[in-house]
């Protein structure tokens, strides 16, 4: 049966409108989503990770926390990465090779992690080089996000970093239940083997993103002067009270300490969790990972950014201290499982997290001036990546502080308490966030210049939400 013309162009349309949020599913957004599959895919690892860390080198819940925050580097160097992007071509091209260069890096890093790792040096710098990799490709693919979100229209605005975020937590859902199950029949060197593979598709995506070769220099000084430019750019925009502010305040909201590495150890080796259990609660946080960006989408996009930062973290600190039924076991007095605890947990934090985290990025990514748009959101993502290392530092100091060790966790629940009584610190300093809804950008002889610029929350290593159990 032939279907019509104005059939298959009804499809195309519902397919434009219902899958990619509107947009035109070109081969080079294909490319990008892509990119953002891969970033998801990777987390098929991340449990391997976790276990190899506790089981194989021995570390404990501080020592973990501690390095985690130490890996998270690259992503506070990011405005390095978007600096040789926007003013270093290879080859004349800004995009292209670095993206290349990226999956390279990705897989070398994790066949490390396979075969010559052997101490906790060695892993921190196999993880930091994995960690790198996916920097810089977040860097690439964010500044064309970045040229494409500026020329959204108002009734649009969003619509692209939720496709985007949305194509990264469908990676993460396809890999999250396997990332245990694969633990229950393989080793940790064999699942890092097989993730090995998918950085090589970032490589290939490369191809396929559309770029015109930046003109070769004449003139000696040429990239000189290019330099300055940027700098005087950037510059002009961050010594703006508009941007710095917004700024301090997700710093703040980002560094508060976080006891993920505690509880990763209080439920495999308090609570008996097996490493398929654990595969299904990364399925349930991705499911409400993608449920908090449909939420957003639907509702929250043209909501003030105050209330949805004041409300998602009154919530979160309120739900986040019913860990301590978890902790206390007081659950079970309950009648409720330590399983299903867990997983409603987890479920009801990711969709908060995941709604807070969203307007973070449209709110960006529409005002990064032409020229310097991986550099400009780079470096804004780079202070909250930095806020992110931070709480994990703050994390591991207090486990050692406490005494939390591989089989003591006596005092968790005064970890729990302060984790989550410290994110309403931020709370008293919503003024400094923008009372408005997303607002146009000025246009001017210089550029895009904003009215005023927002900061926003990181990617990194990081979740949105700081998960209960990773």
């Amino acid at each position: 049966m032939l279907i019509s013309s104005s059939g298959l162009s009804k499809v195309k349309d519902s397919v434009k409108e219902k899958i990619f949020f509107g947009q035109e599913p070109s081969t080079e957004l294909i490319a990008i989503l892509t990119v953002y599959f891969v970033q998801g895919i990777l987390g098929l690892a991340r449990l391997a990770v976790s276990f190899f860390l506790k089981d194989e080198l021995g570390l404990s819940p501080a020592n973990v926390s501690a390095l985690f925050g130490i890996v998270a580097l690259p992503w506070i160097i990011k405005p390095l990465f978007g600096f040789m992007s926007d003013g270093l071509p290879i080859f004349g091209y800004r995009r292209r090779p670095y993206l290349v260069l990226s999956g390279i890096i990705g897989t070398v890093s994790w066949i490390a992690l396979a075969t010559v790792v052997h101490s906790p040096i060695a892993a921190t710098c196999a993880i930091a080089l994995g960690s790198l990799s996916v920097a810089i490709s977040d860097v690439i693919v964010d500044s064309l996000v970045v040229e494409r979100a500026r020329v959204e229209s108002q009734a649009e605005a969003g619509s692209l970093q939720a496709l985007c975020w949305g194509t990264t937590a469908v990676g993460s859902l396809i890999t999250a239940y396997f990332s245990g199950l694969l633990l229950e029949h393989f080793t940790t060197r064999t699942v890092f083997e097989i993730t090995a593979l998918f950085p090589l598709i970032v490589s290939a995506a490369a191809w396929f993103i559309s770029e015109v070769p930046v003109q070769k220099a004449t003139d000696v000084n040429h990239n000189w002067l290019t330099v300055k430019d940027q700098i005087k750019q950037l510059r002009q925009a961050i010594t703006q009270k508009s941007i710095w502010l917004p700024t301090a305040f997700v710093f703040i909201w980002q560094a508060t300490p976080t006891a993920d590495a505690a509880f990763f150890f209080f439920t495999t080796n308090e609570l008996g969790f097996q490493p398929e259990f654990l595969g299904r609660v990364r399925l349930v946080t991705s499911i409400a990972s993608i449920v908090g960006i449909w939420i957003f989408q639907r509702y929250l996009k043209t909501v003030p950014f105050r209330v949805i930062f004041g409300w998602s973290t009154l919530l979160s600190a309120v739900l986040g201290m019913t860990m301590l039924l978890l902790v206390t076991h007081a659950n079970r007095s309950l009648g409720i499982g330590d399983r299903w605890f867990s997983l409603g947990d987890s479920l009801v934090l990711t969709v908060m997290g995941q709604i807070a985290y969203m307007p973070v990025l449209v709110l960006a990514a529409r005002l990064c001036p032409p020229g310097v748009e991986a550099t400009l959101f780079a470096l804004l993502m780079s202070v909250s990546n930095l806020a992110s290392m931070v709480s994990y530092q703050l994390g591991a100091g207090l486990m050692h502080l406490l005494g939390i060790a591989q089989n003591n966790f006596d005092n968790l629940w005064i970890l729990v308490i302060i984790a989550n009584l410290s994110t309403l610190l931020p709370l008293p300093f919503l003024h400094w966030l923008p009372d408005k809804e997303t607002p146009q950008p000025l246009a001017s002889d210089k550029g895009i210049i904003p009215e005023w610029m927002p900061e926003f929350a990181p990617q990194a290593l990081v979740q949105p939400a700081k998960e209960s159990i990773d």
